[in-house]
């Protein structure tokens, strides 16, 4: 307890001594109080707005005019997710350094290399009117509020100011969400490239198609802050008329996110001349990710394809500039930029590992002047799925795959991305040369989603998609990536929909829910196996009993599952060659499931049967200390200061155990297992529908509509999350008026 105090006086010393104190200790904000300071006056509207809103602060908006509909949007976004939105603008333009200090100044020179805001001035200048209308609409609301709506409580301890965001912000912010999965492992393959085990490693990584691991804490960092805020993971399902009770056609959607605080969606509910819609929003973007509109409902999941391309660009001629990086308490500093004809060369960043001293530069999908807004604004719009798929003409990340069903009782998907013509991957190297024409031509030939794979109205009469690869369902598609996801979610979705030949919301909100992976259960029958053929039989019965008939759930309360992992996690460090620790993809579900097996039965016998035996002596200590999977296995409620050194834990709102693994569609991340261990990844919000009824829409977040340190719909979500419940986005205006009680009108 001294200890404790001594801890808490040496926080609250250094709290009085920081302008942020309003961040450690918030005060609670009643929706009332909430909504009181939402500023309406200065707005230059055409027709009074009015934003009705329910008590998690949803807010449903009704407008005359698109424009007026966009700047009530945006007044919306900058009102309950401003200081959200200025960090994603921070991050974006590489501007850390800024809020975090000298601490974040290479992430930032990493952060200005890739720099998310290159195409900004070709996509700009091509807009259709509409949506340059619309976003200009956006801007003046989101401005707005950022400008006259309330200081957010951690402003001062971040020192940010009220700075006005631009067109150039707001596109440079989504193609930040739109980053390329792929990079992490490529730049890791950096530092592997050349060593002795490379080559094996390599051929590894292709067999179990998963990615490699930061090789550095910069790269750490990088990574967390480009995984956590990217569209990576995420399940979607489809179910045509005929399998489903209702008569018409359902889906549902979770997309896959770091689960920090705020969450990185807004909800929303929406209606103009030309818009009538509910669903998840990107804080600052004016854009349904998924959603509903009267005719037709849509999700998607990460395609996981290599929308980028390494290239060795030794010779080639390079634009070079510096760049002034600002830092917080410190002197500006100035870096070097250096742009090939294939890319930005990504080895002048200093946390990017290059032994060899090559210049190697990155070709991204990203850079190029493809427009997600205008896209994504017209697939709101859509009234079938063929309007739904023309949308995605104009789009290029991040690569998707979208479902859809409408109100004809019709499903599909689509691949909603913008990927170089290519023949095939390298085997041995994935850096290509720059002056070798057949490297670089099918850059000169891209595809879009006319020309990538599609799908309509397969005879199961459903669709499931989990970040699998789409030779799984598209045996002619072109070469599109080379790491997925290991298939296990996939092939549960499909087994929970084929197994009812009628199914419901209430199935599809289980289904999400569901914490089983089959290629657990499989793997334990064969740990058990080669454990009973071990001379004398499998060694400690008692311990491994549970495993025995288990079938790869997940509950929390599973003692099976806790044994599973901590065996897991002794095997593997236990396989890795002499002098390599376990770490990165060899500790991930695909490489587990791929080679744990097939690289024990590779050891000699004796070797293997020492192997197995001090795995079970290993885990049962461990083993020992807990009663069940949700003992160690735990979901940590958490505003992202949590980061923050020293001050950290006073942004943790709590931690509980949680069911679910890394590839349950549940999906709840985490790495090797020895003990007590956070989630960090996982499904942090749920979407069904059903297009029978415009009224039958549910959503839910892991944590609240409002960014808003202390409010009452910062994490009043939570319990909604975890117990299985959701609320109910409707679109027919009677219904809105009845459980959006909550009245803001905005005058022009």
């Amino acid at each position: 307890m001294r200890g404790w105090s001594r801890q808490a006086a040496l926080l609250l010393a250094i709290a009085a001594l920081l302008p942020g104190c309003a961040a450690l200790f918030p005060r609670h904000v009643s929706v009332e109080k909430r909504l009181a300071t939402l500023p309406l006056r200065g707005l230059p509207l055409g027709a009074p707005v009015t934003i009705r809103w329910n008590d998690h602060l949803i807010p449903w908006i009704e407008a005359g005019s698109d424009t007026d509909l966009a700047m009530a949007l945006g007044l919306v976004h900058g009102h309950l997710r401003g200081a959200q939105i200025d960090l994603l603008r921070h991050v974006a333009r590489g501007r850390l350094a800024e809020v975090a200090g000298p601490l974040a100044t290479d992430i930032d020179h990493a952060l200005r290399i890739l720099d998310f805001g290159r195409p900004a001035p070709a996509i700009i200048a091509a807009w259709p009117r509409e949506t340059r209308d619309f976003v200009d609409a956006f801007l003046v609301g989101l401005n707005h509020a950022i400008r006259h709506g309330p200081r957010p409580p951690e402003a001062g301890l971040l020192g940010l100011r009220r700075e006005p965001l631009t067109r150039e912000d707001l596109l440079a912010i989504g193609r930040l969400a739109g980053t390329d999965i792929n990079w992490l492992g490529y730049f890791s393959l950096l530092a592997e490239r050349g060593t002795p085990g490379f080559a094996r490693a390599w051929q590894r990584l292709l067999v179990a198609g998963t990615g490699l691991a930061p090789a550095n804490a910069g790269q750490v960092a990088l990574g967390g802050l480009l995984t956590g805020l990217s569209r990576q993971g995420s399940n979607a399902v489809a179910v045509d008329a005929a399998h489903s009770e209702s008569g018409a056609a359902l889906l549902a959607a979770d997309p896959h996110l770091g689960l920090s605080l705020p969450n990185l969606w807004l909800l929303a509910g929406m209606r103009s001349p030309s818009f009538h819609a509910v669903g998840m929003m990107v804080p600052g973007l004016p854009i349904l990710g998924l959603g509903r509109n009267p005719d037709l409902a849509w999700g998607g999941t990460n395609l996981r394809a290599a929308s980028s391309d390494l290239f060795a660009v030794a010779g080639l001629p390079l634009e070079e500039r510096e760049v002034t990086i600002r830092q917080r308490l410190w002197f500006a500093t100035t870096r070097r930029v250096r742009v090939s004809p294939q890319g930005p060369v990504i080895t002048d960043a200093t946390i990017i590992p290059n032994p060899a001293g090559e210049q190697i530069a990155l070709r991204w999908a990203g850079h190029e002047p493809a427009d997600e807004i205008t896209a994504l604004l017209r697939a709101a719009r859509a009234r079938n799925g063929g309007e739904f798929r023309a949308a995605f003409a104009g789009f290029a990340v991040s690569p998707q795959n979208m479902l859809w069903a409408d109100r004809s009782g019709r499903i599909g998907r689509l691949t909603a991305a913008l990927l170089p013509d290519r023949a095939g991957f390298p085997a041995t190297d994935p850096v290509l040369d720059a002056r070798d024409p057949a490297a670089t031509a099918p850059w000169t030939r891209l595809r879009d989603a006319g020309r990538l794979p599609a799908l309509e109205d397969p005879r199961e009469g459903f669709l499931a998609s989990a970040n699998e690869n789409p030779a799984l369902w598209a045996p002619d598609a072109p070469p599109i990536g080379y790491f997925f996801s290991d298939g296990d979610r996939v092939a549960r979705l499909r087994a929970l929909l084929a197994a009812r030949p009628k199914l419901s919301v209430a199935d599809l909100a289980a289904l999400q829910r569901d914490r089983v992976a089959p290629k657990a259960a499989a793997l334990a029958e064969g740990l058990l196996a080669r454990l009973d053929a071990l001379p004398g039989g499998a060694p400690d019965p008692a311990l491994l009993a549970p495993l025995r008939g288990w079938d790869g759930d997940y509950a929390a309360e599973s003692r099976a599952a806790l044994i599973f992992e901590l065996l897991i996690g002794q095997l593997v460090p236990a396989l890795q060659p002499e002098g390599v620790t376990a770490r990165g993809p060899e500790t991930g579900w695909n490489f587990i499931t791929t080679f744990l097996l097939r690289d024990l039965d590779a050891l000699p016998p004796a070797r293997r049967d020492a192997v197995l035996r001090a795995a079970v002596a290993g885990a049962a200590p461990l083993a020992a200390r807990h009663a069940n999977w949700g003992e160690v296995h735990r979901l940590r409620a958490a505003h992202w200061l949590v980061n923050l050194p020293l001050l950290g834990r006073a942004f943790v709102l709590g931690s509980d155990p949680v069911g679910g693994s890394r590839e349950t569609p549940m999906k709840t991340g985490h790495g090797l297992v020895a003990g007590p261990h956070e989630v960090s990844f996982g499904a942090m919000a749920r979407q069904v529908s059903d297009l029978g009824d415009s009224d039958a829409n549910w959503f839910v977040l892991f944590g609240g509509q409002d960014g808003f340190l202390g409010s009452a719909a910062f994490a009043d979500q939570i319990p909604l999350w975890r117990e299985g419940r959701s609320i109910r986005l409707p679109l027919r205006p009677e219904t809105v008026a009845r459980e959006f009680p909550h009245v803001t009108v905005l005058r022009p």
